[in-house]
């Protein structure tokens, strides 16, 4: 009781000299200082786990009712995580928060009411709470800003050792980590969608200029060079649409993208015409997907233009694929028409011999192989690639699948 009566008269003699608790003056670069706090788009988010778990740590660790992530605003301290504390903010004026930002080491208040920075601050002085120790660890970041703190409150008076200071200090330096991470995430999404905004627009356009020239165009063979170009362009805004669907930005999974193919295709082929896509959940290198496709787009229109007659089935085009080895697939496309008039020397890729340079350079490319051949049933196209080119370097003969043994 002694220690609490002086703690008061020496209290009540500095409120006798200073009608209101000193204020934290304002930082050298205070305007440099919020545009930093404001490029983290964190204040009043909502509230976090790997943020809440620290607060929630720290107090158990430290034994002290109240732990704080503040970020301290122009007008307010706003508390990003807290344990303890029911109000998620406060003013700028109840802010010791506001004091330790000046500083790059831990400010330690070890009786409240003995110092001018918080003597008569409402959250200590008993006006809203009787906060009577304080400790903050500044969040500062990569640029030398100082943004708030991780602070901890008693309702006693005490001070931290040596090994307390050391792990407050440790567990900002994860909070601002944890919060560089955050903003990086957020940065690296708003530049992906700007990518994907002009992408899409370039690619409408270079779209929109291919079927112009077509439509002005009286050469047949001019027109069905264009087509294949459309098809290309077709193939590669899938591709695109599928790659910004995904965080890994260099695989793609085949089934959706090869839907979305089939897709598009359904839209340009006659009503009568049905598509079939027969795909496991796989995912493969993004070159390998621009070849697969090519392989789709331009075995669909050389089907459509030349394998269907009337008086055939149904008709309908199929893709499908399957592992063969490792780092190996198999995909291929199928028909169930009867191909080319008698007599014609065209077939399914013969066709077109733009398209064939196109699908053949396509795979190539990746290190894959095309074959094809007529069956009783329709046309097959089976196209051997690698999941992952770089890969295939990467494979020792021992892994190579092995061929079965002939029979005697």
């Amino acid at each position: 009781m002694p220690a609490l009566i002086a703690a008061r008269a020496v209290r009540d003699l500095l409120k006798g000299q200073f009608q209101k608790m000193v204020l934290a003056r304002k930082t050298d670069d205070e305007l440099e200082r919020l545009a930093e706090l404001r490029s983290f788009g964190v204040l009043d988010s909502a509230p976090d786990p790997a943020f809440d778990e620290v607060v929630e740590l720290l107090a158990s660790l430290l034994e002290v009712p109240v732990a704080l992530i503040s970020l301290v605003d122009e007008q307010r301290q706003w508390f990003k995580a807290r344990f303890g504390m029911e109000p998620g903010q406060t003013p700028l004026e109840q802010s010791i928060c506001a004091h330790a930002i000046l500083s790059e080491d831990i400010l330690e208040i070890e009786d409240t009411m003995l110092d001018l920075r918080s003597a008569d601050n409402p959250l200590c002085c008993g006006t809203i709470s009787k906060m009577r120790f304080y400790a903050g660890a500044p969040l500062i970041t990569r640029s030398g800003h100082c943004i708030g703190t991780l602070c901890v409150l008693d309702e006693k008076p005490r001070k931290l050792t040596v090994q307390q200071r050391k792990l407050l200090k440790v567990m900002a330096g994860q909070v601002m980590r944890q919060l560089d991470l955050q903003r990086a995430l957020h940065n690296k999404e708003v530049l992906r969608e700007e990518i994907d905004h002009r992408v899409k627009n370039s690619l409408q356009t270079v779209a929109s200029t291919i079927r112009l020239y077509r439509a002005r165009s009286n050469e047949a063979e001019t027109r069905d060079a264009l087509d294949a170009i459309a098809r290309r362009v077709d193939s590669v805004s899938q591709l695109h649409a599928e790659l910004n669907l995904t965080s890994k930005m260099h695989f793609v999974r085949l089934d959706t993208y090869l839907s979305r193919v089939a897709t598009l295709l359904q839209r340009h082929a006659p009503a009568e015409v049905d598509f079939e896509v027969d795909v496991p959940r796989i995912e493969v290198e993004s070159r390998v997907a621009a070849s697969i496709g090519v392989v789709a787009n331009e075995f669909a229109a050389n089907a459509m233009k030349y394998a269907f007659h009337e008086g055939d089935p149904k008709p309908v085009i199929r893709f499908e694929l399957r592992e063969t080895g490792v780092n190996r697939i198999q995909f291929t496309c199928r028909d169930n028409g009867s191909g080319p008039e008698p007599g014609s020397t065209l077939d399914a890729l013969a066709s077109s011999a733009l398209g064939a340079r196109l699908l053949e350079a396509a795979v190539s490319q990746v290190g894959g192989t095309v074959v094809e051949r007529r069956e009783p049933g329709g046309y097959v196209l089976e196209a051997e690639l690698p999941v992952d080119p770089a890969a295939d370097s990467a494979i020792t003969p021992a892994e190579l699948p092995r061929a079965a043994p002939a029979a005697e």
